[in-house]
Protein backbone atom coordinates (compact mmCIF):
# COMPACT_ATOMS: atom_id res chain seq x y z
CA UNK A 1 0.00 0.00 0.00
CA UNK A 2 1.26 3.48 -0.86
CA UNK A 3 1.99 5.82 2.02
CA UNK A 4 -0.80 8.27 2.78
CA UNK A 5 1.46 11.21 1.84
CA UNK A 6 2.37 9.72 -1.55
CA UNK A 7 -1.24 8.74 -2.25
CA UNK A 8 -2.35 12.31 -1.49
CA UNK A 9 0.38 13.92 -3.62
CA UNK A 10 -0.44 11.57 -6.51
CA UNK A 11 -4.14 12.44 -6.31
CA UNK A 12 -3.39 16.18 -6.18
CA UNK A 13 -1.09 15.86 -9.20
CA UNK A 14 -3.73 13.93 -11.15
CA UNK A 15 -6.47 16.43 -10.28
CA UNK A 16 -4.43 19.51 -11.18
CA UNK A 17 -2.98 18.16 -14.43
CA UNK A 18 -6.48 17.15 -15.54
CA UNK A 19 -7.98 20.57 -14.79
CA UNK A 20 -8.66 22.34 -18.11
CA UNK A 21 -8.72 25.87 -16.65
CA UNK A 22 -5.43 25.40 -14.84
CA UNK A 23 -3.77 23.73 -17.83
CA UNK A 24 -4.82 26.66 -20.03
CA UNK A 25 -3.41 29.19 -17.54
CA UNK A 26 -0.11 27.29 -17.37
CA UNK A 27 0.12 26.68 -21.11
CA UNK A 28 0.25 22.91 -20.57
CA UNK A 29 0.59 20.32 -17.83
CA UNK A 30 3.38 22.18 -16.04
CA UNK A 31 3.34 20.68 -12.57
CA UNK A 32 6.51 19.18 -11.16
CA UNK A 33 7.91 17.37 -8.16
CA UNK A 34 11.37 17.81 -9.69
CA UNK A 35 11.59 20.74 -12.14
CA UNK A 36 13.22 19.87 -15.47
CA UNK A 37 16.14 21.96 -16.70
CA UNK A 38 14.92 25.02 -18.62
CA UNK A 39 11.26 24.48 -17.67
CA UNK A 40 8.93 27.01 -19.26
CA UNK A 41 7.16 29.48 -17.01
CA UNK A 42 4.61 29.50 -15.48
CA UNK A 43 4.66 26.23 -13.57
CA UNK A 44 3.73 24.68 -10.24
CA UNK A 45 6.00 22.68 -7.94
CA UNK A 46 5.37 20.58 -4.89
CA UNK A 47 7.14 22.16 -1.94
CA UNK A 48 7.48 21.16 1.66
CA UNK A 49 5.03 18.63 2.97
CA UNK A 50 4.57 17.15 6.39
CA UNK A 51 2.29 14.64 7.97
CA UNK A 52 1.60 13.57 11.49
CA UNK A 53 -0.54 11.17 13.43
CA UNK A 54 -4.16 12.28 13.59
CA UNK A 55 -5.61 9.10 15.02
CA UNK A 56 -8.54 9.00 17.39
CA UNK A 57 -9.15 6.44 20.10
CA UNK A 58 -10.84 4.20 17.54
CA UNK A 59 -9.57 5.17 14.07
CA UNK A 60 -6.13 5.62 12.49
CA UNK A 61 -5.53 8.84 10.59
CA UNK A 62 -2.93 11.27 9.25
CA UNK A 63 -2.92 15.06 9.03
CA UNK A 64 -1.01 16.47 6.04
CA UNK A 65 0.27 19.96 5.25
CA UNK A 66 1.05 20.34 1.54
CA UNK A 67 2.76 23.39 0.08
CA UNK A 68 2.48 24.23 -3.61
CA UNK A 69 4.65 26.85 -5.30
CA UNK A 70 3.58 28.83 -8.37
CA UNK A 71 6.35 30.38 -10.49
CA UNK A 72 5.83 33.09 -13.11
CA UNK A 73 7.95 35.48 -15.15
CA UNK A 74 5.02 37.65 -16.26
CA UNK A 75 5.15 41.30 -15.22
CA UNK A 76 3.19 41.76 -12.01
CA UNK A 77 1.31 39.37 -9.78
CA UNK A 78 -1.74 38.77 -11.96
CA UNK A 79 -0.66 35.45 -13.47
CA UNK A 80 0.33 34.00 -10.08
CA UNK A 81 -2.99 35.17 -8.60
CA UNK A 82 -4.95 33.56 -11.44
CA UNK A 83 -3.10 30.24 -11.13
CA UNK A 84 -3.44 30.31 -7.34
CA UNK A 85 -7.21 30.85 -7.66
CA UNK A 86 -7.51 27.99 -10.19
CA UNK A 87 -5.58 25.64 -7.89
CA UNK A 88 -7.80 26.62 -4.95
CA UNK A 89 -10.94 26.03 -7.03
CA UNK A 90 -9.67 22.58 -8.02
CA UNK A 91 -8.52 21.44 -4.56
CA UNK A 92 -10.44 23.17 -1.76
CA UNK A 93 -13.02 20.70 -0.38
CA UNK A 94 -12.36 18.39 -3.35
CA UNK A 95 -13.47 14.78 -3.25
CA UNK A 96 -10.57 12.69 -4.51
CA UNK A 97 -9.80 8.98 -4.56
CA UNK A 98 -6.51 8.01 -2.94
CA UNK A 99 -4.70 4.71 -3.37
CA UNK A 100 -5.24 2.74 -0.14
CA UNK A 101 -6.52 5.74 1.82
CA UNK A 102 -9.67 7.81 2.22
CA UNK A 103 -9.53 11.59 1.99
CA UNK A 104 -11.57 13.01 4.86
CA UNK A 105 -11.05 16.65 3.90
CA UNK A 106 -8.74 18.96 1.96
CA UNK A 107 -8.80 22.65 2.81
CA UNK A 108 -6.92 25.71 1.59
CA UNK A 109 -5.14 27.37 4.51
CA UNK A 110 -3.38 30.37 2.95
CA UNK A 111 -1.73 31.81 -0.14
CA UNK A 112 1.04 34.36 -0.46
CA UNK A 113 2.57 36.06 -3.52
CA UNK A 114 5.97 37.73 -3.56
CA UNK A 115 8.63 38.89 -5.98
CA UNK A 116 11.55 36.45 -5.97
CA UNK A 117 15.06 37.62 -5.16
CA UNK A 118 16.08 37.59 -8.83
CA UNK A 119 13.77 40.58 -9.44
CA UNK A 120 12.01 39.00 -12.43
CA UNK A 121 10.18 35.98 -11.03
CA UNK A 122 6.93 36.09 -9.07
CA UNK A 123 6.50 33.29 -6.56
CA UNK A 124 3.20 32.15 -5.11
CA UNK A 125 2.94 29.86 -2.11
CA UNK A 126 -0.26 28.00 -1.24
CA UNK A 127 -0.70 25.69 1.73
CA UNK A 128 -3.35 23.01 2.04
CA UNK A 129 -4.32 20.85 5.00
CA UNK A 130 -5.72 17.36 4.52
CA UNK A 131 -6.80 14.53 6.77
CA UNK A 132 -6.66 10.93 5.55
CA UNK A 133 -7.39 7.52 6.98
CA UNK A 134 -6.38 4.09 5.72
CA UNK A 135 -9.01 2.01 3.94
Amino acid sequence: MASASWALQSAIFARLTADAVLTALLGGERMYDDVPVRAEFPYITFGQSSDRDWSTGTDAGREHLITLHIWSREHGRKQVDEVTDAVRAALHDAAMTLNGHRLINLRHEFSDVRRDGDGETFHGISRYRAVTEPI
